[in-house]
């Protein structure tokens, strides 16, 4: 079990960063949120959950432990698998996901791409006794981009499995919004109010 990884970043990508750790590069999957705390050449210390299936060995890395325990956890609900449970954080903050089985929101669960409605009510089921109560406050969602959200938000949608042109569509619809934020906008908001679009749309 790999619980961490510390290191300088080596390369930036649209759902992964490699975090050269002894010489050695290692290719960790991220949430857009993740990524954008990370900056090329600096240090990071990501906290990460390894996956072992037949043909492969991937590692999910994340701004904090307690984002780990949720992805793990969400594993736990039949039909769940690393990429879903990695949605799902792309959308929602842990304490976010908390507070939607805790509530049996429904819709904040199907604002994630792959969730429909059926699958939403089951997961409510299987995950009431298994998140727990919601840890603190309403977080602020997201992190402050500095680079073109533009290019963040289209990339992280691509990652999610949206085609280039829904992703794009995407981020002309929600563009009134990040002008509104004014200085630097966030890239949580933004992405969920992107997905609330294409859910309408489909």
């Amino acid at each position: 079990m790999i619980a961490f990884v510390s290191g300088t970043v080596a390369a930036l990508a649209p759902d992964a960063a490699v975090v050269e750790v002894g010489g050695v590069g290692m290719s960790v999957q991220c949430t857009p949120d993740t990524l954008s705390t990370l900056r090329l050449g600096q240090p990071a210390k990501l906290h990460t959950s390894l996956v072992v299936r037949e043909d492969s060995l991937t590692l999910y890395g994340f701004a904090d432990d307690d984002a780990r325990q949720v992805f793990v956890l969400l594993q736990t609900a039949s039909g769940v698998g690393p990429r879903l449970a990695q949605a799902m954080l792309a959308v929602h903050s842990p304490d976010a996901l908390r507070r939607a089985v805790a509530t049996g929101d429904e819709k904040a669960l199907t604002a994630v791409p792959g969730i429909g409605k059926k699958g939403a009510q089951k997961l409510l089921l299987e995950l009431k006794d298994r998140l727990g109560a919601p840890v603190g406050t309403a977080p602020a969602v997201g992190t402050p981009v500095t680079q073109g959200w533009r290019d963040q938000l289209h990339a992280a949608l691509i990652g999610l499995g949206y085609a280039t042109r829904e992703a794009e569509e995407a981020v002309t619809a929600v563009a009134p919004q990040a002008e509104a934020a004014g200085g630097t906008p966030q890239v949580g908001p933004l992405l969920k109010a992107a997905l609330q679009t294409l859910n309408r749309a489909r």
